[in-house]
């Protein structure tokens, strides 16, 4: 592959690995990736529900409730000494969003069983606890147990409240909140305090009946134990999970444009003593045909990599933010820039950051610019795959997709972005919220508008 300038681009990042895809059941599917690149393995259990604001702090807590205990291992020192027995696995609660899709599940990690020459199993009985776990929870008179909920339930509103310590993290949730109020997208993947602190045992256990027997399942392995072997323990552990048939990936609303002409703003003030200056656009008519390679060269070009425009222009040469980026949520159709600030600053280090997306929509991209965004991609997916849990998110993400995508060939499907495809997709982003976040004795600060 050659550059505009003719020069040969190393972007191989494909280390060999295979992927294998089945049905354990109807509406519980497998995707195995093998490789023999690593010493331990990883497989991911991931239920599909949609995101919802009355749903959203039971996903996130039950498998925290879940993990404390079982029929057979009922509390957690029982677990761990199961896990310990195998030489360190470890189990974890995960809750993710992806566009409007709320995935609730378990992550384990283990060794790979080829460096144990006195096991052979531990595969099979790493699936097993999990198994257990997921399908046998620890019950009081058919119940969750309360105890269990209580603690799990007081973990995770600390959790919620904790948000506002990470001040980058709150502004994001509060743009959010405001640009896409009435939407899905909008709601936190822990749920809201209101909407935890009322959750009951017996609550929860009926979300659980709901959850386990009707939502779309998706696991994700990677290691290098063959595909069979890994389908054969699955079908062994989930023989007793009902068929769902009718189970998909929930959808995802994608909005085109913003709901004002004139992007809406919104403020809050905090004892920082850093602003935050956080914008939200949308993607526009190029969602109606999502050409992922096409956003993630847009991205890295504006404001996702180290050569990007924000970073090089508003931050390094006009020393106007302490920090600026963008992402893009590709299923949704939003794209952020996320940037600290002083107080100050906040309107010139917005035209800048408007003015660095004029730039890119006019083509005002340059050579190195094209091709330093195209090798970060690069690097950025050779280091998710330089680890299991890398490769078993990239495949995650493309099992959700509603555009059918191989996330290998997907980071290799970057070099064929043309400049005028950058140009195309950048063309319908529209500005639709800014928020910022300043400190109490700001004068140019206010309330929520």
């Amino acid at each position: 592959m050659k550059n505009k300038d003719g020069n040969r681009l190393n972007t191989t990042i494909i280390k060999q690995h295979s992927v294998h895809k089945c049905e354990i059941k109807p509406g519980i599917s497998l995707t195995c990736i093998t490789t023999d690149k690593f010493k331990s393995g990883c497989l991911t259990i991931n239920m599909l529900t949609p995101l919802r604001q009355e749903t959203a702090a039971l996903n996130a807590l039950l498998p925290r409730v879940l993990r404390r205990g079982s029929k057979e291992l009922k509390d957690m020192e029982s677990i761990a000494a199961a896990l310990d027995s195998l030489y360190g696995v470890r189990i974890e609660p995960i809750v993710r969003k992806r566009g409007e899709v709320h995935s609730l599940g378990f992550y384990a990690d283990f060794p790979d069983d080829r460096y144990i020459p006195e096991e052979n199993n531990i595969l099979e009985k790493t699936i097993d606890i999990l198994g257990e776990i997921l399908t046998s929870p620890y019950l009081e008179n058919d119940t969750l147990s309360e105890e269990y909920t209580n603690g799990e339930k007081a973990n995770l509103i600390d959790d919620i409240l904790a948000v506002i310590n990470d001040k980058q993290g709150y502004a994001t949730n509060r743009l959010l909140d405001e640009m896409c109020i009435g939407e899905a997208y909008a709601v936190n993947k822990l749920g809201s305090e209101k909407e935890a602190s009322t959750i009951t045992p017996q609550a929860l256990t009926a979300h659980y009946h709901d959850v386990i027997n009707n939502s779309r399942i998706e696991i994700i392995f990677c290691g290098s134990a063959d595909p069979k072997r890994v389908e054969t323990a699955f079908k062994s552990t989930f023989n007793s999970l009902p068929e769902r048939p009718n189970a998909k990936v929930p959808n995802t609303e994608v909005i085109y444009t913003p709901q004002s002409d004139t992007p809406r703003r919104f403020k809050d003030k905090l004892d920082v003593t850093q602003g935050k200056l956080v914008v939200g656009f949308r993607m526009g008519e190029t969602m109606k045909e999502p050409d992922f390679p096409t956003f993630a060269m847009l991205n890295a070009i504006y404001g996702g990599s180290i050569t990007s425009k924000l970073f090089l222009n508003v931050r390094e040469k006009l020393s106007l933010c302490y920090y600026a980026g963008s992402m893009i949520e590709k299923y949704k159709g939003i794209m952020i820039v996320s940037s600290g600030v002083e107080f100050a600053n906040f309107e010139i280090a917005l035209k800048e950051i408007l003015d660095q997306l004029d730039n890119v929509k006019n083509g005002d991209i340059s050579e190195w610019e094209f091709s330093s965004s195209k090798r970060s991609i690069v690097t950025s997916a050779k280091a998710a795959l330089d680890r299991p849990g890398g490769i078993e998110e990239l495949y995650f993400d493309s099992s959700i997709s509603p555009t059918s995508y191989d996330p290998i060939k997907l980071s290799e499907m970057v070099e064929a972005v043309t400049l005028e495809d950058v140009i195309k997709a950048a063309s319908g982003i529209r500005t639709d919220s800014i928020y910022m976040l300043s400190g109490l004795d700001d004068a140019n600060g206010g309330g929520v508008q």
